[in-house]
């Protein structure tokens, strides 16, 4: 498996480059994922639905590894986690990056290593410091000065927990605003520019109960771009070299985050890994030179990258509407399993599947079912101009911040999740259903 993975080339319309490696064309307009055909899991577990590539999150594990054999390769559950995830994940030989108590649990009880956890979070609950105390995970990173006090508060006398700081380098990267980390006036970490990254070290380093191994750095997310991560690169080792130099403290671990951008439509630009991966090696080994440091060991979180590209989701036309010159196609799920376009504007490349059609395409919209004007999963895309109710839609790229971020909006019900792998498919996280609300409101 190669890094042509994190990338989108641009060819004609039938272009599949963003789709699963293991995609192939079937007779009557039909696609096969994993070797299996999507109107087949449609029919079995009907729709909307997941479909998740076990081989291309494996492969894409392995791609990591390879790119990365000297770092620590950490996933990053906030993009998917299930029960299959975290074990297909650490069976390729990643570890995690966590952000809730829920995620721990999950996580550990799937056969993660503690130790191998890395736990988040710019307002870590009690619930989420004494589960990452009590599995163990190995490094729990700092976000506020406030954090300090209560992580040593919870380790307790003759106790000890290693930590990282969170810091913010100063450094404007992301394909959108709400998802830009790096620069000053945001909620997560502690600044470079105004002091408190560098007024929290010492902090740190007087709490016997803790730990600090090093440095975090997450500028952003859906990047697309080598130059950013360098940038930041230096002006951690820089602060690294300045706490050297004020507490006579060598930290030997720099975690540069993720945040890695793919194509979600054909050539659509994406992060080449291997250039990352040379760019970062080269970076460090030279900043630590001039600094006279030693290089640390360095870690990435991919989450998107991993597991994005892996995911496809499955919809029913309900309607065909023809209006005000525009056309909207209503499907029968939306922004609650889908909350990316109503949030960032993202934008994806549907297309139909299970039939051929030879009508001309046309400009549509495709729309969600939940009751918000802002509910659509698609607009301007070019679909087959006879459209109907009860085609079947495709959207590719769909394996990340969508079910992970799905919502019981209007009571609908987040769909299932199917894994193919092989020639089969199986479910791994069953429809969310009326009883499952029902059983939750406890209330007469």
């Amino acid at each position: 498996m190669t890094t042509a993975l994190l990338s989108g080339t641009p060819t004609g319309a039938d272009d599949l480059s963003v789709w699963p490696a293991s995609t192939a064309r079937l007779p009557h307009g039909d696609l096969a994922v994993g070797g299996v055909p999507l109107t087949g899991i449609a029919d079995r577990f009907d729709t909307p639905a997941y479909v998740l590539d076990e081989g291309e999150v494996r492969a894409r594990c392995r791609t990591y590894r390879e790119a990365f054999p000297d770092a620590d390769v950490l996933y990053a559950a906030k993009a998917f986690l299930s029960r299959a995830m975290a074990r297909w994940v650490a069976e390729e030989g990643l570890g995690l990056d966590a952000c809730s108590a829920g995620e721990l649990e999950l996580a550990v009880a799937s056969g993660v290593p503690a130790e191998r956890i890395v736990l988040h979070g710019n307002a870590k609950s009690p619930r989420d410091i004494g589960t990452a105390l009590r599995l163990g995970v190995g490094r729990i990173v700092i976000d506020s000065p406030s954090e300090i006090a209560r992580l040593v508060a919870a380790v307790g006398r003759g106790g000890r927990q290693k930590v990282m700081l969170r810091v913010v380098p100063g450094i404007a990267a992301g394909a959108h605003e709400k998802i830009r980390t790096g620069t000053d006036g945001q909620k997560f970490g502690l600044s470079l520019t105004d002091g408190s990254a560098q007024h929290a070290v010492p902090r740190i380093l007087a709490q016997p109960g803790l730990e600090l191994t090093g440095l975090h750095c997450h500028i952003g997310s859906q990047i697309t771009e080598v130059k950013p991560y360098a940038a930041a690169l230096r002006r951690m080792v820089g602060l690294m070299a300045r706490i050297r130099d004020a507490h006579g403290v060598v930290l030997p671990e720099l975690d540069m985050g993720g945040g890695h951008g793919i194509a979600y439509r054909p050539g659509e630009p994406a992060l080449d890994l291997a250039v990352l991966a040379r760019r970062l090696r080269a970076e460090l080994a030279a900043s630590c030179a001039a600094a006279r440091l030693p290089v640390p060991r360095l870690a990435v979180e991919p989450g998107r990258a991993v597991v994005g590209p892996a995911g496809v989701a499955l919809y029913r036309v309900l309607s065909v509407k023809h209006t005000a010159g525009r056309v909207f196609v209503a499907v029968d799920g939306g922004m609650g399993d889908n909350p990316r376009p109503a949030l960032y504007g993202a934008r994806y490349a549907p297309r139909l599947v299970g039939r051929r059609s030879v009508a001309a395409p046309c400009a549509a919209t495709v729309a969600g079912r939940h009751c918000e004007a802002g509910d659509v999963l698609a607009a301007g895309v070019q679909l087959p101009g006879d459209l109907r109710p009860g085609d079947l839609l495709a959207v590719p790229v769909a394996g990340a911040y969508q079910l992970s971020m799905a919502s019981g909006y209007n009571m609908v019900g987040r769909p299932p999740l199917v894994a193919v792998h092989a020639g089969t498919a199986r479910l791994l996280v069953r429809r969310e259903t009326l009883s499952d609300f029902r059983s939750r409101d406890v209330g007469a």
